[in-house]
């Protein structure tokens, strides 16, 4: 069964995106901390590095393999699920995938889905600016995890309560997760994961439990990384003018969310990439695969007159993926 995709064929969807976006800007502000996520952050990093000293010295193979595929699964929870599925939209899925997504999602446990997706949302509508849950005008730490240690800006807060979120409000699976975020997410990021290695292969409790935490903040940082990396290093052939890169190695951490500055610039895309098919993007596959099942539908792309018109109007000049080769076609047929 061939997938079903959407075309975007004119720059409506692109003058809608762009309407509402402000130049990059940090006013100054005083920092309140959030003192239980000092202490729940920085137990979870060092519980996890001496997860990491495990690793190397007593933990078994098969607790190692076991967390590297609930790694790779929590982080399509993230991608799949909460970014392109849930706060962009970019296709549609039907029950067994959203739940599935559901659990994958709460796997990796970046708060709920639906609080995850309003503060994603604002940060497209805001980026970079004080209503952006985490402005990387405000340097790497600040966007990598230092707005979650500290009380959100007075914009966000206030630009939260304007935005519409009926339509993840009045999704049941996602009000399940949020309704029994902690018994559930619980048992299945920390608990389960725990459980396994020790009855299943004999492994020891300190082993099993620090290398779930190393698999955890693993999952945080490389997730993190697209807030903060990928706002800093890399190249804007798509927008020079906006701080979101093309940044490479953020893309392989998180199979697939790195191509940044394209992925602002054409957010309805659910290949978050304008070569949606190429190994670093993991998470497209994914989709592609349920698509092909049956299960996900209605998968939107751009055009590839779209992004070179884009490219060549605002971008920064540099050609990273060879748009202007004809044999390029043959690596994106699918907005055809």
């Amino acid at each position: 069964m061939a997938p079903r995709m959407q075309t975007m064929t004119n720059l409506k969807g692109e003058e809608e995106q762009t309407q509402n976006l402000q130049e990059p800007r940090a006013s100054p502000r005083k920092f309140q901390l959030v003192y239980p996520n000092l202490i729940t952050f920085g137990y979870w990093h060092i519980a996890g590095l001496y997860g990491l000293y495990l690793f190397f010295t007593s933990a078994k193979w098969q607790t190692i393999i076991c967390n590297h595929i609930l790694l790779v699964l929590g982080e399509i929870g993230v991608t799949a699920g909460a970014h392109r599925l849930w706060a962009h939209k970019t296709y549609k899925a039907k029950l067994p995938l959203q739940i599935l997504l559901m659990i994958l999602n709460s796997i990796a446990f970046q708060n709920s889905a639906i609080d995850w997706v309003r503060d994603h949302r604002l940060h497209h509508k805001y980026s970079d600016t004080d209503a952006d849950p985490h402005n990387a005008t405000r340097g790497f730490f600040y966007s990598h995890v230092g707005w979650l240690l500290v009380r959100k800006h007075p914009d966000v807060k206030k630009r939260g309560k304007e935005l519409d979120m009926s339509d993840i409000y009045n999704n049941p699976v996602l009000r399940f997760q949020k309704k029994y975020a902690i018994p559930f997410i619980g048992f299945v990021c920390f608990g389960l994961p725990t459980l396994i290695p020790v009855y299943c292969w004999g492994e020891t409790w300190s082993n099993s439990w620090h290398i779930t935490m190393l698999r955890y903040i693993i999952n945080l940082n490389v997730t993190f990384l697209v807030n903060s990396a990928a706002h800093i290093w890399g190249q804007k052939p798509y927008d020079k003018k906006i701080l979101p890169a093309q940044n490479i190695a953020v893309s392989i951490a998180t199979c697939g969310e790195g191509f940044h500055n394209y992925h602002h610039v054409f957010p309805w895309d659910y290949r978050a990439a304008e070569l949606g098919n190429n190994s670093l993007n993991v998470t497209t596959k994914f989709i592609d695969f349920f698509a092909w099942i049956g299960w996900a539908y209605d998968l939107k792309t751009v055009s590839q007159d779209m992004i070179k018109q884009r490219a060549l109007r605002t971008g920064d000049g540099t050609n990273l993926w060879g748009l202007e080769d004809k044999n390029n076609e043959k690596l994106d047929t699918k907005d055809e």
